[in-house]
């Protein structure tokens, strides 16, 4: 039953009620960051990809050098290199970081996103050229000889690598898409399905169509969930914050010219985002999805709201479900981090700690 806590950092300081400003890559920012998710307690760092941004496989590079113990997990959107040269890339800094690389792969759930680095495939080609595109970098991490492949999206000939990842048999797959044609292909490929902050409903139903994807392959898979809680001493407070982030991202969205609310995100992981509120139950009353949708269901922008217990007692009814990967992140995002790191992780972690006690002395 052992979880794994995760949350992300950034190469500057920014989210929905802080808009970037300075230089887009603040190494100082970056080494605080870092350091405190390790401090606070995180088994591992999510850096994302977006078609602007810094590259994520160079900030994790320099996390991990002003890091020790603390794993990383690398947004990579297919289809940009080939996966030949992807795969000594993923091994290269697998070895660097010591073991500490994982790849969530991220096939695209907007053109428009896509068409800024100038992917014009569809969303299930894209989808399909994912497809290929892990089961290569899966050979060519496990390849015993050089080998040619023609396949629809990718040709080579004798395509080996001389480095290996760190991990055997090789780095740990995250991978996400609620569509039908996505979750195939995490059934054959994933290690992990990562899902956004849904309602418990909606996971136990989504989680059983992957299970049942994996198993056709003779697979089994574990499950993240993404939430951004809002922590108080008290309920009151709690919800107080959470009507302040939200009145906070409505100022800065207006001071941008961006729409109120935005435009639903192209996916049907946004699709389903913004159904959580009408599919959660009477119990849930700590789920909050009022700023998924002022956002348009962009990113993992549901939280959970109340105290410390509160949320960890609400997370915990995930991992119940079977997930086993939690990935938190706040809307002040380093203050938040270290601020998980004072009760809300420790709390979830004595649980689960009980929890499998209870589970060894059943089994005794």
């Amino acid at each position: 039953m052992s979880v794994q806590i995760v949350g992300m950092i950034q190469s500057q300081k920014q989210s929905e009620i802080w808009p970037a400003s300075g230089p887009a890559v603040d190494r100082d920012y970056v080494r605080d960051f870092a350091q405190a998710h390790e401090n606070a307690g995180f088994d591992r760092i999510l850096v994302p990809h977006h078609s602007v941004s810094p590259s994520a496989a160079h900030t994790i590079a320099y996390a991990a050098s002003v890091t020790q113990r603390i794993h990383f997990l690398q947004a990579h959107r297919p289809g940009f290199v080939a996966p030949t040269y992807a795969a000594r890339d993923i091994a290269s800094l697998d070895q660097f970081t010591g073991g500490r690389l994982a790849v969530h792969f991220i096939s695209g759930g907007s053109d428009a996103e896509q068409r800024r680095d100038g992917d014009y495939l569809n969303h299930d080609e894209r989808y399909a050229r994912t497809d290929e595109y892990i089961g290569l970098l899966r050979r060519l991490w496990t390849a015993d000889a050089p080998f040619s492949h023609e396949g629809r999206y990718y040709r080579f000939e004798n395509g080996w690598s001389d480095v290996r990842p760190a991990q055997q048999p090789h780095v740990p797959i995250f991978f996400g898409g609620a569509s039908d044609v996505a979750l195939e292909v995490a059934g054959r490929h994933a290690d992990v399905y990562a899902l956004w902050g849904e309602s418990l409903g909606q996971v136990a139903e989504l989680t059983s169509r992957v299970r049942a994807q994996a198993a056709l392959h003779g697979r089994e898979i574990g499950f993240s969930i993404s939430f951004r809680p809002i922590l108080a001493e008290t309920e009151e407070k709690a919800w107080q914050r959470a009507a302040d982030i939200l009145q906070r991202t409505r100022q800065v969205r207006a001071a941008h010219g961006l729409e109120q609310p935005g435009t639903p995100l192209q996916s049907e992981g946004a699709r389903r985002l913004l159904q959580a509120r009408e599919q959660a139950g009477s119990d849930e009353r700590h789920l909050w999805t009022d700023l998924a949708e002022l956002i348009g269901g962009r990113s993992n922008s549901t939280a959970l709201v109340g105290t410390p217990e509160q949320v960890a007692n609400a997370l915990l009814r995930y991992v119940d479900l079977g997930v086993n990967t939690l990935l938190i992140r706040g809307f002040d995002p380093l203050d938040d981090a270290i601020d998980y790191g004072r009760e809300l992780i420790p709390r979830i972690r004595a649980a689960v700690q009980a929890r499998e006690q209870q589970h060894d002395q059943a089994a005794a």
